[in-house]
């Protein structure tokens, strides 16, 4: 039974021995590979067990120009003119020879009313007027034997008044005007809104008829804090972005700046007006305006999303190898100085070579978050042109 069970041991051994041997074999190996490299893990990009992966980016030149600087403000779109029309005479309606959005020139018919009694009125007025002018004459029927002017003069005065003749002539006037107000005509060139009559419908005077817009330029109103108001210039440029079309920028001009500044809000308005021939920009469209109050010349630009922020620091990655995103390149990492900016560009203030960009250069705007110094990137397409990098 001993015999045995040392026969059964010694290859148990031996088996265990192996492993041992080849465990430190392996650690050896292991350790010699780290040790050639400095005891530190082999990058990832360096082992030869695959191609590097270039990280996909977008990009964009550095330039020097003028910087533009804004204050924005929320506001509404409103008609450059919007005139209610009203029904100054009071009748039944016989037609209505436009609808919602038709185009008008000035003068053009928008509603029609019964001019019947008008034009009976105005009958009426004309008799009694040849009626008063014969009174007249009668009175001055010798008058033009007398032979001081200025005695003429007084007694046709005091005739015209006796006779009624000044009075008839105002009611004439009044009769023509009343029966010309039944024909409702455009105020001037624009698009029709909010019609609210019909044929048929009686109409008093004061009533509302339509509304008439003029939709070229467009008026937005912005209030203005009474602290940025002096900085404002009538002239000046403004963009405008509407929430109805969110990826596109309108550019628009201040044309007026109310000298009052509201005593509650603490604001002052400040109106700028838009391109409008296409009709696109409809009033009562919510809006979001950059209003300019400075311009500085000469200074090196970036696009505002080129800049990261690691470590408390602000920082760009520039752009080394083909710009037309055929071949990869390489992303340097660069600490700079941020000066003033605004929605889209930042200014670049001079500081150490280490710490600074150069107009030509390409800084990554898109695809940059993640990245390490000396990373593999590939350009989705070209570098924007400098001129490209405009508010």
């Amino acid at each position: 039974m001993r015999l045995r069970h040392r026969t059964l041991v010694l290859p148990m051994a031996v088996s265990v021995l192996v492993v041992a041997s080849a465990a430190y074999v392996g650690a050896r190996g292991r350790f010699a590979s780290r040790a050639s490299a400095g005891d530190r893990p082999v990058p990832r990009a360096a082992r030869p067990s695959g191609a590097v992966t270039a990280t996909p980016v977008r990009a964009a030149f550095v330039r020097r120009d003028t910087l533009v600087l804004f204050v924005t403000a929320a506001a509404q779109a409103a008609a450059a003119r919007r005139v209610v029309v009203l029904a100054e005479v009071a009748g039944r309606v016989t037609g209505v020879a436009v609808h919602d959005d038709a185009p008008v020139r000035r003068g053009a018919v928008l509603v029609t009313l019964d001019g019947a009694d008008y034009r009976l009125a105005v009958a009426r007025a004309e008799a009694d007027l040849r009626q008063a002018e014969a009174q007249y004459r009668e009175l001055t029927v010798f008058d033009d034997r007398l032979e001081s002017a200025e005695l003429r003069r007084e007694r046709s005065r005091a005739a015209s008044a006796k006779s009624g003749r000044d009075a008839a002539r105002v009611l004439l006037e009044k009769a023509q005007l009343d029966e010309r107000r039944t024909v409702v005509v455009a105020p001037f060139a624009g698009h029709v809104a909010d019609v609210r009559v019909t044929p048929g419908q009686w109409v008093r005077a004061g009533d509302e008829l339509l509304t008439v817009l003029d939709l070229d330029p467009i008026r937005v109103e912005v209030q203005v804090l009474e602290s940025e108001v002096g900085a404002l210039g009538v002239g000046r440029t403004a963009a405008v972005r509407f929430a109805a079309y969110p990826d596109e920028l309108f550019t628009a001009r201040i044309t007026s700046i109310n000298p009052l500044v509201d005593s509650e809000t603490r604001t002052a308005r400040a109106t700028v007006t838009v391109p409008n021939a296409d009709r696109r920009i409809l009033p009562g469209m919510y809006a979001r305006v950059a209003l300019e109050v400075r311009r500085l010349a000469g200074r090196v630009l970036v696009p505002r999303a080129a800049l990261l922020e690691r470590d408390r620091r602000t920082l760009v990655f520039v752009y080394h190898g083909d710009t037309s995103g055929r071949a990869p390149g390489t992303a340097e990492w660069r600490y700079v100085t941020a000066g003033v900016g605004n929605d889209s560009l930042v200014e670049i203030l001079p500081a150490s070579r280490r710490d600074r960009v150069e107009p030509g250069e390409i800084v990554l705007v898109e695809g940059h978050e993640s990245l390490v110094h000396g990373a593999p990137v590939r350009l989705t397409s070209s570098a924007r042109q400098p001129g490209e990098l405009r508010k």
